[in-house]
């Protein structure tokens, strides 16, 4: 197996259902409380990207992706329309949107991370597929045109010799990015309804680890 760095055409997953899921063990006590687990360290995200009626183009188009990816062999990029940006829905990106680390004038490598939180906990996400040429970087609020390089297939951040940031120095970083998936399913199963149309019923994906 291998991951492709190919996204999902963006024209055929306008529609999507789907998100995050997380997996915790939960004990029901004789005193009427619980005892909880987490399983799982991060999310874990599965979609359903089904088509409307489109054309037998379009049809094609998802079949031959089903088909380059071996059909659950690859793993591919997936954006997702809800969550697929450093800054909010709707706003623009700017370098200083995430925290991705700290400096200690010697660590050169840091990962991209997405932070989720509110006053009662925070979750920072691992973002391992940033989108190629999208990353802004600053360093104590101050946005870096040099001096680093990104790997769109990592999410990992290198600064070059000479611009290691120094002790304290506060990382932020913005960013575009997919969501690492793979086919949940053996088959694509495609409904002919109208001259030269159809559609997809349903066309799960489920996230990986590349």
């Amino acid at each position: 197996m291998a991951f492709h760095e190919q996204r999902f055409p963006l024209r055929l997953s306008l529609s999507m259902s789907g998100g995050p899921g997380r997996q915790t063990d939960i004990v029901s006590l004789s005193n009427g409380r619980e005892a909880r687990n987490r399983r799982w360290r991060f999310s874990r995200r599965r979609y359903d990207v089904g088509t409307a009626v489109r054309s037998v183009a379009d049809l094609y188009a998802v079949l031959e992706f089903f088909e380059a990816r071996g059909g659950q062999l690859h793993g591919f990029r997936f954006r997702d329309p809800v969550d697929c940006s450093s800054a909010r829905p709707g706003e623009a990106i700017t370098p200083l949107d995430q925290w991705i680390g700290a400096g200690d004038g010697e660590t050169a490598r840091f990962q991209l991370l997405k932070t989720y939180g509110d006053g009662a906990a925070v979750e920072r996400r691992p973002v391992v597929k940033p989108v190629a040429g999208s990353v802004r970087v600053a360093l104590d609020g101050v946005e870096q045109t040099g001096g680093f390089s990104v790997d769109a297939a990592t999410g990992m951040v290198t600064f070059a010799a000479g611009h290691v940031p120094g002790e304290g120095a506060e990382i932020r970083a913005g960013f575009d990015y997919d969501v690492p998936v793979r086919f949940d399913t053996h088959r694509i199963e495609i409904d002919l309804e109208a001259f030269r149309a159809g559609r997809i019923p349903s066309i799960p994906l489920i996230e990986v680890i590349p």
